[in-house]
């Protein structure tokens, strides 16, 4: 049986007895339902992964003994940073999960014209600790031992001047626009590259955010002959540069 990965921010070394914190260890408590002598796989986000095992545990309290170190890592060598105009209800932990689960190494939220998600300065702080949580379970579900940041919901002209990325890519439904193919075969998969992808929330993006990307070097290009929701557009887009650039299909 495949061991529980749990995540916690705690300074791990082996043969530390830690106290989970109160979310880990309602985790292990409630959903998992775990019991003393259980073993776990801990990690906290700073590389490597560590053996434990459950020392003791008491209603939601969880005290954990950590093992050895296993310096393993599942990191794309693609560096990738999603731009995604904030989606509505479960979409948007959709994209995180997905996107987790495929390498992502940052997603930052963007506040876009014909988005219908607003978002007042106290609800975008607990919707961004409800992302990160969502990243955190994804790392714990597939192997990740460093955890994507999600970043503040900003406006597009922050997210633009934010970018720090070799390839820039805006993605439109826009029967003009070059496929991303094309774009993608003009790069070199031996050379990994910082990469940059905008997608738009369900209404799209207006003509001016796409003007403003573009002034901001990020080159428009389409999926194919068929319009794509914003959830699957996302996914689609880190999926083809994972298996052009990244590690999508690698051999382990």
């Amino acid at each position: 049986m495949r061991l529980r990965r749990v995540f916690a921010d705690l300074p791990l070394a082996a043969g530390a007895v830690l106290p989970l914190p109160q979310g880990p260890a309602q985790h292990l408590v409630r959903v998992l339902r775990a019991k003393p002598g259980d073993a776990l796989v801990m990690f906290n986000g700073r590389g490597g992964e560590f053996a434990a095992r459950v020392e003791s545990l008491r209603r939601n309290e969880v005290t954990v003994r950590v093992g050895e170190p296993h310096p393993v890592e599942r990191e794309s060598p693609l560096d990738t940073t999603l731009l995604q105009g904030i989606a509505r209800g479960d979409k948007m932990d959709q994209i995180l999960q997905k996107a987790t689960e495929l390498g992502v190494t940052r997603v930052i939220p963007v506040v876009t014209v014909h988005g219908n998600v607003r978002l007042d300065a106290d609800a975008a702080r607990r919707r961004q600790q409800h992302w990160q949580g969502v990243v955190i379970a994804a790392c714990e579900q597939c192997g990740r031992n460093r955890v994507p940041e999600v970043g503040p919901a900003i406006s597009l002209a922050a997210a633009l001047a934010a970018v720090q990325a070799s390839l820039r890519v805006l993605m439109v439904p826009d029967d003009g626009a070059p496929a991303l193919q094309s774009l993608l075969a003009t790069g070199s998969p031996e050379s990994p590259c910082a990469i940059a992808f905008l997608v738009g929330p369900e209404g799209g993006l207006a003509p001016g955010e796409i003007q403003a990307a573009r002034e901001s070097g990020f080159v428009p290009c389409r999926l194919g002959p068929r319009v794509l929701r914003t959830e699957t557009a996302a996914l689609t887009v880190l999926a083809a540069l994972q298996f052009n650039f990244g590690d999508l299909g690698a051999p382990r």
